[in-house]
């Protein structure tokens, strides 16, 4: 962090810390609000687990209203009991599904989420597909999952297959090109990643302005893989599987 990499004021890392999210995505998304401001503080978060270590936890307890969207019966249950009081005065509403290509669209759709702030997704696979699928949305920011083990200018996404799950191993998800040139023809610029490697930023084009570290490309916001700030391993285990050119 001492580097004259990180001293730039429009570059975000130095923002970030953890309250609830898995690593410092609390701070970077706190200190991109503070840029591009909020709509209607409203959330959609795709992949939460059981609640306690997702990347809008910290914007629900100081008042926004959103949807989570979880696929795993044993997670639904621990939000239930946990986030009562939040569910039940309709701050939060919990979608419990396996969320598809072909299904996204239709989740969303009730609720009508015209001016959504933050769409948040982790789903540990095809994050890259359902970022494509989405239409009915077109939030200020979206914060997904990258797999830092292909950097720049590497364009690669693992297949889409509705059924598969991450599996431990370092063959998930889409590289950072990849998902820079999926938000670029969706009209969205990245911004930044986190310290570990996990997540990227990005931010609706038309605000933007010039708050942010330019160029816009992955070259200039990939952050490697740095696992071990929670002491999990590096990710090079498990079965590989052949990835798609994108």
């Amino acid at each position: 962090m001492a580097t004259s990499r990180y001293s730039d004021p429009k570059r975000l890392l130095r923002h970030g810390f953890k309250i609830y999210s898995q690593n410092d995505e609390d701070g970077i998304i706190q200190e991109v609000l503070s840029r591009v401001g909020a709509a209607s503080r409203t959330f959609v978060e795709i992949g939460v687990g059981r609640g306690n270590e997702c990347n809008s936890a910290k914007l629900l307890v100081e008042g926004w209203r959103g949807i989570w969207i979880e696929r795993d019966a044993v997670a639904g249950a621990a939000i239930r009991r946990d986030f009562e009081t939040f569910l039940t005065a309709g701050d939060l509403v919990l979608i419990e599904a396996a969320v598809t290509a072909d299904n996204v669209n239709g989740l969303l759709a009730p609720h009508q989420l015209v001016e959504l702030d933050i769409l948040s997704i982790d789903i540990d696979n095809n994050d890259y597909w359902i970022w494509k699928a989405i239409e009915v949305v077109k939030p200020r920011v979206v914060v997904i999952e990258y797999n830092a083990s292909f950097p720049p200018p590497m364009s690669v996404v693992v297949p889409y297959e509705p059924e598969r799950r991450w599996t431990g191993g370092n063959y998930f998800g889409a590289s950072l090109e990849a998902l820079v040139r999926l938000g670029a023809a969706k009209g969205y610029s990245i911004v930044g990643c986190g310290f570990a490697g996990v997540n990227a930023f990005f931010v609706r084009d038309d605000c933007c302005g010039d708050r942010f570290k330019t160029p816009a490309t992955a070259q200039e916001h990939y952050e490697p893989s740095r696992y071990f700030v929670k002491h999990l391993p590096a990710g090079h285990h498990g079965r590989p599987g052949r990835f798609q050119v994108v």
